[in-house]
């Protein structure tokens, strides 16, 4: 049994690179073409449960991609990193602002309309996330477990399931509307697939 993870596909704003926490953008066409082409790689599976972001852009993503049965459920945890100040902007344009190269990785964020968040409290909700998809599949329900969600919280869980320090999710690039697989070998979490993007 593994856990699935699910980008959304791509948005206006993932596609001109701005910071998406809190904002709840809509799918573009080429997005929701990629959530359609994501539905056969779940067709074979047996699912335990789809548990999604409440943002539209990952619910319509698992509606497209066919995650409906077992029925998904909403889960806050999922959201995305919040960004604060920096919602809504490029690195580019904060790397200039500060004379400097910034890394949400490194440098974190500042507060705006949101607080915004540190990368460890982002890691706080990967832990409760994987904590929960671990408890349904320890539960007896069988089958794989997905999360549909956002780029950079999805790469801090990554980091979370392998042991390693959550600013490590800067090395596990997660392209819009792919999918990737956490599983063990040898009782030790691995990640079997990676940014892996839709079929067709």
């Amino acid at each position: 049994m593994s856990i699935l993870v699910v980008r959304h596909g791509q948005t206006e704003w993932s596609l001109s690179g701005q910071h998406t926490g809190s904002t709840d953008v809509p799918l573009t066409a080429a997005g929701e073409a990629q959530a359609r082409g994501l539905a056969p790689v779940f067709a074979g599976r047996t699912l335990a449960a789809v548990l999604v972001s409440p943002r539209r852009r990952a619910l319509r993503t698992a509606e497209l991609a066919g995650l409906t049965s077992p029925a998904p459920t909403v889960d806050e945890d999922l959201v995305e990193w919040d960004y604060g100040g920096y919602e809504g902007r490029t690195t580019p344009e904060i790397s200039a602002e500060l004379g400097r190269e910034w890394s949400v990785w490194h440098d974190g964020v500042v507060p705006g309309a949101t607080p915004g968040e540190t990368v460890h409290a982002v890691a706080a909700r990967a832990r409760a996330v994987l904590a929960r998809a671990q408890a349904v599949q320890r539960a007896g329900a069988g089958g794989d477990v997905v999360l549909v969600a956002h780029g950079h919280f999805l790469r801090v869980l990554a980091a979370t399931w392998l042991g390693l320090s959550p600013t490590a999710g800067a090395l596990f690039a997660l392209e819009a509307g792919t999918w990737g697989e956490l599983g063990h070998e040898h009782a030790r979490p691995v990640l079997v697939r990676w940014s892996v993007p839709p079929i067709g």
